[in-house]
């Protein structure tokens, strides 16, 4: 830790107090091992903390957007596990009228709440000027009204239908995922 002594020593004995002339003063005991001070703020660091240490020479990949995630799973290159992997940790943007909740369009077989994968679809489905809220899907599968299904991107080229039974699988996979 950061701002005081680790070996023991009476508190106040950490970083030494500066004399007049910068250098350490004689508050601390003789032969007082002294740490040395935090890297700046942003300094580089490895990913364990230890300054000078090798990076590694190819970064870990960055996880697919919900939107790449969308395409790979309408296309069949994604499986539903990993589809819902992603969308869990995703932002997923919902339009909203003037009172609290989801919107929901009842002209389909079942009830539907359309959400999007990013607000430039949603501005296309609902307007420039439109109103939305942002959750994650992990909270879209907490929040959604039993008996409700949701499409991803109605307007796009990759939509994505969940009915209400698909989505009731979805929370008992993240149920098991998530307690075994």
């Amino acid at each position: 830790m950061y701002g005081y002594d680790q070996t023991g020593a009476s508190a106040g004995q950490g970083y030494p107090h500066a004399g007049p002339h910068g250098q350490p003063g004689q508050h601390g005991q003789q032969g007082h091992h002294q740490q040395a001070p935090p890297p700046p703020y942003g300094a580089q660091q490895t990913p364990y903390g230890q300054p000078g240490a090798q990076q590694p020479l190819y970064p870990e990949p960055s996880p697919p957007s919900l939107q790449e995630a969308v395409r790979a799973f309408t296309t069949g290159s994604m499986s539903a596990e990993d589809f819902q992997g992603v969308f869990s940790t995703s932002k997923v943007y919902c339009p909203r009228g003037d009172n609290p909740g989801f919107l929901a369009l009842h002209n389909t077989q079942q009830p539907v709440i359309p959400m999007f994968t990013t607000l430039k679809e949603l501005r296309v489905y609902a307007g420039k000027e439109s109103k939305y809220f942002v959750i994650t899907g992990a909270e879209v599968l907490d929040l959604l009204p039993s008996g409700y299904g949701f499409v991803l991107d109605m307007e796009g080229e990759h939509r994505v239908v969940f009915d209400a039974k698909a989505v009731e699988e979805m929370v008992d996979f993240a149920m098991r995922r998530m307690y075994g």
